[in-house]
Formats: structure tokens, C-alpha cells, sequence
């Protein structure tokens, strides 16, 4: 059963001043399994858990994801769709039925968001229908179908339009869509911007970080350029009432204290600047050096 652990070091809000839920995307623990996550996210006292649909043969099974969360007492709120490269062959190859089945899983574990990335450029027959489909999704099952920002892929000669109808959902009108601050760094924009750009279409937020580089970082808040804080106080005085899910890369902890640690502090930074008030700033631990490429 959960054991919520409050990391003292590192938790200096348990979430009381806050309304919003900051929930842990499975993917923050990769290459571990998402029983690890589920674990994690009890014991250090996450209010629930993304899960991303890919190579973990858990990840796409209702029946053994609905035990975990039994078994640990964490809810599962979101789920993300198998639309990243490494997960391509999940489901099978068509990625339209991919993303209704994705909906239909969040549906039977009582999550009410799915988490979807805009069409590959050479996906051109779904692309096609996606903006249809995400409407029909989201009219049928009353879930809110979020649609990523992500960006263009760059070259040292020239950058790439990746996806269709675009990176970018500012330049769509989908009526729900999710900001990733890590995406956001990659395609050198700012968060902040983005997420009054947004307004009331912004219904779920990946925290995580980058430093403007062309790979898609992952990094721990605080550890980039983005302006994370800044973010997460204009959504908690904004009154908004989505998930913030913690979205980082784990691959460089060389220890599963490491891991844990990462995981921690970014719990710690979301409750802390998505309370209200006077309180002290977090200090967030320097990243570790083993390298590794982002996940």
C-alpha cells in the first residue's frame, strides 16, 4: 500500500497550498520498468502517475496497470499515447487506432487525459484525419485528448518541419493541448509565453527543463534554461486546474539513490512554486555527469 515519504531535504511543501495535482510520468524512471514509478511516485508522495504507452509490455496491459495501482494506492490520471519513435511498433504499425485505443485504456482506468504528439511528417494519410480524430476522441469517450508541442529537427545546415500539421499547436486550433517545457526548449521558445499563448486550452503540463540544445534534454527543473518557476507560479495564480506531470530523464543517475533524488527534487520544486505565498526557493542539486544520450 502507499507509504507517502517526506524527503525533508528535498520536500519542503507536502501539496496542502496547492489544488493542483503534480503527478509522475512513467518515463521519468526509464530504463526501469513502471512498477519502479509506481512505487516511486508512493512513496515520495506524488498525487498519481502518467503512464507512457511503449516497449513495457505493463504499460500496455489495463488489467496488470489497474493491480499496480492497486497495490501501490496510486491513481493513474493520464495516459500517453505510443507516438514516439521508440515506440512505433507498439500496438501495432496504423497510429490512428493506436491513439483511439490509447483513449480507450484511459477510459477503463479512470484517467481522464490523453497525452498525443502531432503526426510524424510520413504520416500522411493519419495526419490527415488527426485534427478530426482528436475532436471525435474527445466528443465520444469526454476525455480531454491534449495535443503535445513538440519541435522542428535540426541539422547544421537546416531545420526540419518533423510533423504534421506542425510542432507548434499555438498555429492549431485543438481545443486542449499539453506543454512540454523540455519540447519548448528544443524548438527555443519560452514556456511562459507559451503558456498564456495558450490560455484556457492549456489542460496539462510536462515539468521538466533543457538548455536550448537540439536534442530533447529531459532535465530536471531548475537545471535548464526554461523558466519553470515562473510557469508554475502563474498556473497556481491563475487558478488552473490541470495535472503537472513530472517528465524527466533518469538515464545519467548512476545509482537508484540518484534516480530517486532526481525524482524527488522535482516533486519538491512543483509544490514549492505551485504554492502561493512567501516561501524559500528550492535549491536543485547539480545534475550527474555519466553520459548519456536523452531518452
Amino acid at each position: 500500500m502507499r507509504e507517502a515519504v517526506n524527503d525533508a531535504e528535498t520536500t519542503p511543501a507536502d501539496g496542502a497550498g496547492s489544488p493542483i495535482k503534480v503527478t509522475l510520468s512513467s518515463a521519468s524512471v526509464y530504463p526501469r520498468k513502471v512498477a519502479y514509478a509506481f512505487q516511486l511516485a508512493a512513496e515520495l508522495g506524488y498525487d498519481g502517475i502518467e503512464i507512457m504507452v511503449w516497449s513495457d509490455s505493463t504499460t500496455q496491459d489495463d488489467n496488470a496497470l489497474t493491480h499496480l495501482a492497486a497495490e501501490f494506492g496510486v491513481e493513474i490520471r493520464s495516459v500517453h499515447a505510443p507516438t514516439l519513435l521508440v515506440s512505433q511498433n507498439v500496438w501495432g504499425g496504423k497510429p490512428g487506432p493506436k491513439l483511439a485505443k490509447a483513449v480507450d485504456m484511459a477510459h477503463s482506468l479512470g484517467a481522464s487525459t490523453v497525452v498525443v504528439h502531432p503526426p510524424f511528417a510520413w504520416q500522411r494519410k493519419y495526419a490527415r484525419t488527426f485534427v478530426d480524430q482528436v475532436q471525435q476522441l474527445t466528443d465520444e469517450s469526454g476525455l480531454t485528448v491534449a495535443v503535445e508541442n513538440m519541435y522542428p529537427w535540426r541539422s547544421k545546415r537546416r531545420d526540419y518541419g518533423a510533423y504534421l500539421p506542425g510542432w507548434d499547436p499555438t498555429e492549431h486550433a485543438y481545443d486542449a493541448v499539453t506543454l512540454d517545457l523540455s519540447h519548448a526548449s528544443t524548438a527555443r521558445q519560452d514556456s511562459l509565453e507559451m503558456t498564456k499563448a495558450f490560455g484556457d486550452r492549456l489542460r496539462h503540463v510536462h515539468l521538466t527543463d533543457g538548455s536550448g540544445s537540439n536534442k530533447d534534454e529531459h532535465l530536471v527543473p531548475g537545471r535548464g534554461t526554461q523558466p519553470c518557476r515562473e510557469v508554475l507560479q502563474h498556473l497556481a495564480q491563475s487558478g488552473w486546474s490541470g495535472d503537472v506531470v513530472v517528465e524527466i530523464g533518469t538515464r545519467k543517475a548512476r545509482t537508484a539513490a540518484e534516480r530517486r533524488e532526481d525524482v524527488a527534487t522535482s516533486l519538491a520544486f512543483a509544490r514549492t512554486y505551485l504554492t502561493l505565498g512567501e516561501h524559500p526557493d528550492i535549491t536543485v542539486p547539480p545534475a550527474h555527469h555519466r553520459p548519456a544520450d536523452a531518452w
